[in-house]
């Protein structure tokens, strides 16, 4: 927690101001926003690429929580015990210590859970063999395609349908829906708050929750997983905030905005902590064993150890249904975020009518693309891909991402140009916290942070499994492959721009183009404002300026280009 703490107040908060402004500005997408200096467009496009691999895998997640959903739907769940046909010898279920070993233990010998449990290498859980050996069917190596599991092939369809549908007008639809996908896993997770502090155990595992680990504190994978979580669950590097700010009013208080909406997410995250600890600790208690015996991570915790304690609740079929349901709409809400950014990044760039007109056969066209993506994952071993994309393809990218960002807006852009842009917006300058962060500690507290991961760098592993080296070149070169978009189109571009040298041609490269600033003519005031006004034959009314705006002075580097097109 003080490691997520710090990352959200140094790191979080002020990046996700800077894109929601950025964003809001311009009025363009993750591309069209780079015209602030065309040489790091690239940043944009390494944005889509990690939405791109995200989008992908995240979907096969919501599509496995659609499949627990649709397997609640009974009147015993079938992860609770251990006769079912896919059950090993070694199968242990907690509900009934008669039936401990399917059978297979002798009714003289004593049904000590305890005792078992202690020896938790001879013992499998029901919903552990349910997730391995019956959902996923899991092959030993990640090489191993084998089947593709139909049932996880036809949740993932559903899935990816339900996200168009919800799309299919833009922002439009995705805005309705989001009220109902945004609030009600509030009133799941309050359903399930009250009803896990009322049992047996529950201050045990909130204590093992609130407890610090002080000696943890030095690990730098410590950081950075605290890094990434605060990078993913604010979507900051992802080019949504962008894409979703761009269509705000452009005098809309995106600074309040990002006050309010980080501080609600990391409180919810914070609040879910107590949701889960409170149904572990009961299972500790319940089971005779200590918190961290039953506690998990990743897919272990949310299709493993939390559906094998709700099997220990009163009519545990209703609280898996809620359960499952608000991972659905909790991860609806964030692939309607991913869609729109790739499909508004294509729409903005291609630009012409056409495109405008038929922006819901982009839709279609993404959402097909990333189904078909998504099939390798629905295999026996798409749960090894899925984590490899997990841990490579969005994590240390997306504060490389974030880093260059924050740079080249605050020294090639210019920070008070920058904070001019704001002022015009917003009516006041960014705080001076923020500009802080923005110049100076924010880029810092990345850049450490990257270096001390590579090296405390370890190998991915899944359980017991180690990837193999080619595994995980793979994931490095995922990884790469959003982050050598920045370089790669920097070179492009200096190759095609104007210029008799190469330092005339980047300088050329880095400053605004022509056609920077905000969108609409009405908000074109300051050093944006046309010098020549629009004759009639432009077809376009001439706007009246604001008094309070029309007194900035032309100043900046984009002063004597935006002078030289003047006429919109």
């Amino acid at each position: 927690m003080f490691p997520y703490f710090i990352m959200l107040i140094f790191c979080g908060i002020p990046l996700f101001f800077m894109e929601l402004s950025f964003g809001q500005f311009a009025s363009q997408g993750c591309l069209g926003v780079w015209r602030i200096s065309p040489m790091f467009k690239g940043v944009g496009y390494g944005m889509m690429v990690v939405s791109t691999y995200i989008g992908i895998y995240y979907n096969v997640v919501i599509c496995i929580a659609f499949y627990y959903f649709f397997s609640s739907m009974t009147h015993v769940l079938p992860w609770a015990y251990c006769n079912n046909p896919w059950n090993t010898p070694d199968c242990a279920g907690v509900l009934d210590a008669s039936n401990l070993t399917n059978g297979s233990r002798p009714a003289a010998l004593p049904g000590n859970l305890s005792h078992l449990l202690n020896h938790s290498l001879q013992r499998t859980s029901p919903s552990e063999e349910y997730w391995r050996l019956y959902v996923l069917k899991l092959s030993d190596d990640i090489g191993k395609f084998g089947e593709v599991r139909l049932p996880l092939l036809g949740c993932l369809g559903v899935s990816w349908v339900v996200v168009f549908l919800c799309l299919i007008r833009g922002v439009k639809s995705s805005g309705k829906v989001v009220y109902f996908t945004a609030t009600f896993p509030y009133v799941v997770l309050t359903i399930l708050f009250v009803r896990g502090v009322t049992l047996e155990g529950a201050f045990t595992g909130i204590m093992y929750y609130l407890t610090p680990q002080w000696d943890k504190i030095l690990e730098a994978k410590v950081w950075g997983d605290a890094a990434s979580q605060i990078f993913y669950s604010l979507g900051c590097a992802w080019g949504g905030l962008i894409t979703m700010a761009s269509y705000n009013k452009f005098h809309n208080n995106c600074y309040r905005d990002s006050i309010i909406i980080s501080i609600t997410n990391c409180a919810t995250s914070v609040y879910a902590g107590f949701v889960i600890f409170s149904i572990l600790g009961f299972m500790a208690n319940h089971l005779g064993v200590d918190v961290s015996r039953v506690a998990d991570h990743g897919p272990g915790l949310a299709f493993v150890a939390y559906p094998e304690a709700l099997t220990l609740l009163p009519i545990s079929p209703l609280w898996s249904l809620l359960f499952f349901f608000m991972l659905i709409l909790l991860g609806l809400g964030t692939q309607f975020c991913l869609l729109e950014t790739l499909v508004t990044a294509i729409v903005d760039e291609v630009g012409n009518e056409w495109i405008l007109q038929k922006k819901t056969y982009v839709t279609l066209g993404v959402a097909v693309a990333g189904f078909l993506l998504g099939i390798p994952l629905t295999s026996q071993a798409g749960i090894y891909w899925l984590l490899l994309m997990d841990n490579y393809a969005a994590s240390f990218s997306l504060v490389v991402i974030s880093c260059i960002m924050c740079m080249s807006i605050m020294y090639i852009y210019g920070h008070r140009n920058y904070f001019q842009d704001i002022q015009m917006m917003l009516g006041f300058p960014p705080p001076l916290f923020f500009q802080i962060c923005w110049r100076f500690v924010s880029p810092a507290i990345i850049f450490f942070i990257l270096v001390f991961t590579v090296i405390q760098y370890r190998p991915i592993t899944y359980n017991h499994y180690q990837y193999p080296g080619w595994a995980v070149a793979i994931g490095f070169l995922m990884a790469l492959s959003s982050v050598i978009c920045i370089p790669l189109y920097a070179l492009f571009q200096l190759c095609c721009t104007d210029g008799d040298t190469l330092l005339q041609r980047l300088k050329n490269a880095t400053k605004p183009s022509r056609d920077w600033g905000p969108a609409l003519l009405e908000h074109q005031t300051g050093r944006y404002a046309p010098t020549i006004p629009p004759s009639p034959e432009d077809g376009l009314e001439v706007q009246p300026l604001h008094p309070d705006k029309a007194q900035i002075p032309m100043v900046g580097s984009n002063g004597s280009s935006r002078l030289q097109d003047s006429r919109i």
